[in-house]
């Protein structure tokens, strides 16, 4: 590698609309991702049903689908600043209030709130991550962008579930409440990027949703599998040790992938890893369906591999995504990319707990890999059509 690349790499991330959005990335995400596997087991703490813990995630990322088909209309009336703004409000604000309930229908209340409010910090920080970087290097900033996710998801997800295993649901609660600290930096951001692509002809929406359509497809299939991992993990291992260090490691092995993952497309397309990716998904969950019967290192090893499948995945479909709709669809890609991943979850949270009430959560994440592996074809046939980013 030459020392002229390396300055280059350097510079992206440096760059000040590069910085700002990492910057309301991570502040936002932290909420999403302190909450995501802790409010089901706050909801068990208070009386819910271990197979209905899921409906909280739901519930949130059902309302999160909802709204983000209409951020691209909401963003070409009102513009990206303010809607990223009251997103920003939407999902911190309302997070101190969970420590004052822990019902399933309070709880799934304030998290509708937020889900909202994160429906635009996805579509918005996906759509700037592609336009804060020349086309070329348009993988390895989407990697960047991916790693200010993947850093909470690595720190946060773990740390969620540890406070309300122990018992610190106010801590919580507050911690919750960072994306109202990231308002600050939006208007260096929206200057930064300059003035957004205007509205394409007639019939482009309905074209970028078609070509975003099988790269969707495969995060849907590998977030069903993640949302079913963090959600269920912790309560099939309530002792939270074992749960904590194997969500750790899963958040580890998927920040350092998603990252890589996104220069490794700029040279070589997604051709060929995209389907590694998913694969590696595949072969790691199935590690940890084991691991639940062998040992816990079993299930370390399992989340390890399966977090790098993860994250890779992630950044080479949305990659993809963005290729396949062109600058015209950026937004509407972003938007149709971020519900399947939303979509995903949500299924894993909702429906892999009743599939684990008859077969238990072993046999589950089997059947989750099988449809995994099963995607395979598709991941090749969704790369093969896709130019490099």
């Amino acid at each position: 590698m030459s020392g002229g690349a390396v300055e280059e790499r350097t510079a992206l991330w440096r760059g000040r609309g590069m910085q700002a959005l990492i910057g309301v990335t991570v502040l936002g995400f932290a909420s999403y991702c302190l909450t995501l596997a802790s409010l089901p087991v706050y909801a068990v703490s208070g009386g819910a049903a271990e197979s209905t813990a899921g409906v909280v995630t739901a519930v949130f990322l059902l309302v999160t689908i909802a709204v983000q088909a209409a951020i691209p209309a909401l963003t070409a009336r009102f513009g990206v600043g303010p809607v990223l703004v009251a997103g920003l409000v939407a999902m911190g604000a309302p997070s101190p209030l969970y420590v004052l309930d822990d019902g399933v229908a309070w709880i799934s209340a304030l998290s509708a709130i937020r889900g909202a409010g994160f429906a635009v910090l996805t579509v918005l920080g996906a759509t700037l991550a592609a336009q804060v970087a020349p086309p070329g290097r348009r993988g390895e900033s989407i990697g960047l962008y991916g790693l200010a996710i993947a850093v909470p998801n690595l720190v946060a997800v773990p740390a969620g579930a540890a406070l309300v295993l122990d018992g610190h649901v106010g801590w919580l609660s507050w911690l919750a409440a960072s994306p109202v600290l990231a308002v600050a930096l939006v208007p260096l951001l929206v200057r930064t990027v300059g003035p957004q692509p205007g509205a394409g002809p007639a019939g482009s929406h309905r074209v970028a949703v078609v070509a975003a359509l099988a790269p969707s497809a495969v995060l849907f299939v590998v977030t069903l599998a993640g949302g079913g991992l963090v959600t269920f993990l912790p309560i099939e291992r309530p002792d939270g040790v074992l749960a904590t260090a194997a969500l750790l490691v899963f958040g580890l092995t998927g920040a350092i992938t998603r990252w890589r993952a996104g220069m490794l497309a700029d040279r070589l397309g997604t051709r060929l890893l995209l389907p590694l990716g998913l694969g590696v998904a595949a072969v790691g969950l199935v590690v940890v369906a084991v691991g639940l019967a062998a040992g816990a290192a079993w299930v370390l090893v399992g989340a390890a591999v399966f977090g790098a499948g993860f994250g890779a995945t992630q950044n080479l479909t949305l990659v993809s995504a963005f290729a396949r709709a062109g600058e015209g669809g950026t937004t509407t890609a972003s938007a149709m990319w971020n519900a399947s991943f939303d979509a995903g979850t949500a299924t894993g949270a909702l429906v892999l707990g009743l599939v684990a009430a008859g077969i238990g959560l072993d046999w589950t994440y089997v059947v989750v890999a099988a449809s995994l592996a099963a995607a395979l074809p598709l991941a090749s046939a969704a790369a093969r059509s896709a130019p490099r980013s």
